[in-house]
């Protein structure tokens, strides 16, 4: 399986900001990001040029990098939203946000996505009573999401919902049972990605 296995600190200090992908580390005095504020390498703290490009280009990195995809796969996405209906910018931040591991850190179940990835490979989790393995799976509206019986993993899934201050409305999360349910597709205005898709769809459409 492909996956990103870059320090992770250096990522938001590229974007120019917290994209909160270390979990509870990025609360605190440790956080990279708060210590150098500034893009890594020889050359971070000069002047760089923004072009119109150059700010298309960061902001489909952020977005790629805050859900934790690569390349291929966040091409693919926009493909796909790019063939439903409605506005494009929208639809590829919906599959985003119903992807699994996405969806366990909005419930409060996984303090950072790379955790969350972690724990559905290794499946802990359930949808509708079958286990699913797979961080990339699209929730839908209904999916019953449920801790496997016995899983070992419990005192990390209840560590980290001690971090969570609210779950979103199209959520619902049972933190005493370690149970969801999806209630609906997400709204834009429900979204608190710090991204501005309509950056994203102008790179793509060059």
């Amino acid at each position: 399986m492909a996956r990103d296995t870059s320090p992770q600190c250096k990522q938001c200090r590229r974007e120019g900001q917290k994209l909160f992908l270390k979990g509870e580390r990025c609360l605190t005095d440790k956080c990279g990001f708060e210590r150098r504020a500034y893009p890594p390498g020889d050359h971070g703290r000069g002047r760089q040029k923004q072009s119109e490009y150059r700010v298309q280009l960061r902001e489909k990195q952020k977005a790629r990098r805050y859900y934790g995809v690569l390349e291929g796969q966040f091409r693919r996405y926009y493909d796909k939203a790019s063939r439903q209906p409605g506005i494009t910018g929208e639809n590829l931040l919906s599959l985003l946000e119903r992807r699994f591991d996405n969806v366990l850190v909005r419930l409060g179940f996984a303090a950072s996505r790379r955790q969350a990835r972690q724990l559905v490979r290794h499946g802990h989790w359930t949808i509708n009573g079958r286990r699913v393995d797979i961080p990339s799976f699209q929730v839908r509206e209904g999916d019953v999401i449920a801790l496997k019986a016995e899983s070992p993993a419990v005192p990390l899934i209840r560590d980290a919902t001690e971090l969570t201050a609210q779950v979103p409305a199209w959520l619902q999360a049972d933190h005493d049972s370690l149970t969801a349910k999806v209630l609906r597709r997400p709204e834009r205005r429900e979204i608190m990605t710090p991204v501005q898709e309509q950056l994203i769809v102008e790179l793509y459409s060059k």
